[in-house]
Parts: C-alpha cells; structure tokens; sequence
C-alpha cells in the first residue's frame, strides 16, 4: 500500500492503472461525465490526480487539479455514491488543499452545479467563496446548458475546515 494512510482508508497519486476504475465511478455518479481518455490526457498533462481508497483496496473517490499561473484549478472531484456523506469528498478536498499549499500556490479555484446542493454546501463550508458564474458551461438533459457556479478557496481567508 501507497499514500497517506487515513484511518480505515489512504490518499495515493492517480496513474495509469487506476483509469479503469475512475471511469466507472464518474459513469456511476454523474449523467455527463469525463471519459477514461479525459482522465488520462489529465495526468500524461502533468495535472495532479489523487485516489482515495479503502484499505482494502477499493476505490471510494478521487480528485484531478491543474495548476494555472498562481492557482490551482479544481477540474473534479467525485465520491462513489455509496459512500457519499461519509467525509470522503471532505479528505479529497483537504488533499486538493495540502497539495496545492505544497506546489505554494495563492488558492484553489473550482466550478460547480447550481444543481449540486451537496458540493456547494461542502465547499462554502469549507470556506469557499462564489466569485462569479459561467453562463451555459455544463451541458444537462432538459435544457441545452447549466451555467457553472465559480468559487475560490484564498488561502489568506481559509476557513477552519480547510486548515492544513
């Protein structure tokens, strides 16, 4: 076993022979998701790619972060859905946070659903801040596009859950 160790559950660098997995739990948890291919340009991009895991091995969720100029830019993070709300999506986060604290860069910068209640609720409480919105930037079933929410984690106004 590899990575950081977490209890019942461990952190390790996302690579090539974890594709297979990944794909099949974006399939599962989102109606428009990344491709194994769109996960693979990622890392052979030089992006980082984090695998959360039970110690048994199995896969619970992961996360993939570019860095851009002075910032990290959060492009997914995805819990399995059955383990979700049980503090997986939190640990990712607090990854996304000590890895971009690591590469010493001003702050982490995402996108969200207006849709995504849970992830909006889970990033304010962590102490994201809404900085701004994408018109028409995901696509969705019952209308051409869903506009993208754009929040911004500023490691000068981090909040406590967010301390690394």
């Amino acid at each position: 076993m590899s990575g950081v160790l977490l209890a019942d559950r461990y952190m390790s660098p996302m690579t090539d022979s974890d594709l297979d997995e990944v794909a099949a739990i974006e399939k599962l948890a989102y109606e428009f998701p990344w491709s194994r291919g769109n996960f693979g340009d990622s890392l052979r991009n030089g992006y980082f790619g984090v695998c959360l895991r039970h110690v048994t091995g199995a896969l619970i969720g992961y996360c993939v972060l570019m860095p851009v100029v002075d910032e990290m830019h959060l492009l997914n993070l995805c819990v399995t859905p059955t383990a979700q709300g049980a503090g997986a999506g939190l640990a990712l986060l607090r990854e996304a946070v000590r890895i971009t604290h690591a590469e010493k860069l001003d702050g982490l910068l995402l996108e969200v659903r207006p849709s995504n209640h849970r992830a909006i609720r889970l990033y304010e409480r962590f102490g994201f801040a809404t900085i701004g919105r994408r018109k028409n930037y995901y696509p969705a079933r019952h209308r051409a596009r869903e506009d993208a929410i754009v929040m911004r984690l500023s490691f000068a106004t981090e909040g406590a859950d967010g301390a690394a």
